[in-house]
């Protein structure tokens, strides 16, 4: 499903983009709402393959994007220099030229689920839900997600390890001799 929301905008506008950058980048690095739309454009550092944000309580951390972001990134800070409101220090410009609301970010994920024939619903924090489901399958350390979130509290990213618990029964059903 992600694969399918991350593949609905279409390269070929300013607003497609935008669109995939900011999906990419949300999915990439587990970003929050809020965190996003305060993104700066001196927040990415693409040469180090990280964005800098302010999470929650002001608190600022580093979390690495991949390269895929990257790509989309820099192709959609091509585009921006070109468009409405390049002026602006804001990451992400709507197409008035105006920085995103959390409303309108919001809105923007669920247009997209709707156009990727998604029946859940879909929010932003899917993507940071998302982020944190994926590495913690693909064997990535709990601690290592916490940073990465921002969370204060390990028990707070302790909520993404009952996917972690379900794909261990899975691994012993299937090679448990007696399972």
């Amino acid at each position: 499903e992600i694969d399918r929301l991350i593949a609905v905008p279409r390269p070929d506008s300013f607003r497609g983009v935008r669109d995939a950058a900011i999906l990419e980048l949300m999915y990439s690095a587990g970003l929050r709402v809020s965190e996003v739309i305060a993104l700066r454009l001196d927040s990415l550092n693409l040469r180090e393959g990280y964005v800098r944000c302010l999470g929650k309580g002001g608190k600022e951390r580093l979390v690495p994007i991949g390269g895929v972001a990257e790509t989309k990134l820099i192709r959609y800070l091509d585009e921006r220099a070109r468009a409405k409101g390049a002026a602006s220090e804001v990451l992400f410009l709507t197409r008035l030229g105006r920085a995103f609301t959390r409303r309108g970010l919001w809105k923007l994920v669920k247009q997209l689920a709707r156009r990727a024939a998604i029946e859940k619903n879909i929010s932003p924090h899917t993507l940071r839900h998302s982020f944190a489901t994926h590495l913690l399958e693909g064997g990535a350390d709990l601690r290592a997600i916490q940073e990465m979130l921002g969370h204060a509290d390990i028990s707070t990213t302790q909520i993404y390890t009952h996917v972690g618990h379900d794909r261990l029964k899975q691994v012993h059903a299937r090679y448990h001799p007696r399972a």
